[in-house]
């Protein structure tokens, strides 16, 4: 059974999706939660429904300066980097001026957090990729790049940083809010034509790629691994 009990997590981009349902999930197993991000409503509104002491603060990952002084403030035993903001098009159509900015979110962001966060001996550091690292799609060779890069950053911090534990995790289709521009009946569509293209059946959800993160952060046996919760998504 997982036990993050007085275990001090961070989970930057922990205000919605993905990083949301980390933070739910190690406060449920007994961690003391603090999440980061940008949106200052979107962080109170997570630490309440978070609850159990909960906190947050605000942080832009782009911002090497307020990277470095405010991770410089705290020891962390586990920290998790789910935040991202990324734009996909084919590499003639998308500006490069976006290509750039979504490598410097997802990529140069965890970067930066890797490289100012204090972590105590036999902690973790998690990064959330994507599946397209190895399931390349045509109009999103950024994204598949930028996810590449940040799998090989893991296994070479597992080495640098041994014995702080770092791991990937690769999710595929996960149901969040970025999915949210949608109808109610056209999301519904979408989620159920996935599903039915998946082995496992199911459409993702961020409590699903959750348990897949707390698991890592609770074995203390596993660093420079990735592990792809995506359904099936990466041999269908």
């Amino acid at each position: 059974m997982f036990d993050l009990k007085d275990r001090r997590i961070l989970v930057v981009g922990g205000s919605s999706g993905i990083g949301l349902g980390v933070a739910h999930a190690a406060r449920a197993l007994g961690a003391a939660v603090t999440i980061a991000s940008r949106d200052e409503e979107k962080i109170a509104a997570a630490v309440a429904a978070i609850g159990g002491g909960a906190r947050g603060f605000a942080l832009d990952t782009r911002d090497e300066a307020a990277v470095a002084e405010r991770l410089a403030a705290e020891t962390w035993d586990d920290v998790v980097v789910s935040a991202a903001a990324t734009r996909a098009a084919a590499v003639r159509e998308l500006p490069l001026a976006d290509a750039y900015a979504s490598m410097n979110s997802k990529f140069w962001g965890a970067y930066r957090i890797a490289r100012a966060a204090r972590i105590r001996d036999g902690g973790s550091l998690t990064f959330v990729t994507g599946y397209l690292a190895v399931r390349p799609k045509k109009g999103a060779a950024i994204q598949g790049a930028i996810n590449a890069a940040l799998e090989a950053l893991a296994r070479g911090l597992a080495l640098e940083f041994a014995p702080v534990r770092v791991n990937a995790v690769s999710p595929g289709f996960v149901d969040t809010p970025l999915w949210g521009a949608k109808s109610p009946a056209e999301h519904a569509a979408l989620v159920e034509r996935i599903a039915a293209g998946l082995p496992a059946g199911i459409a993702g959800r961020p409590e699903h790629v959750a348990l897949q993160i707390v698991a890592g952060i609770a074995n203390p046996y596993l660093t420079g691994s990735v592990t792809y919760v995506d359904g099936g998504g990466t041999i269908a």
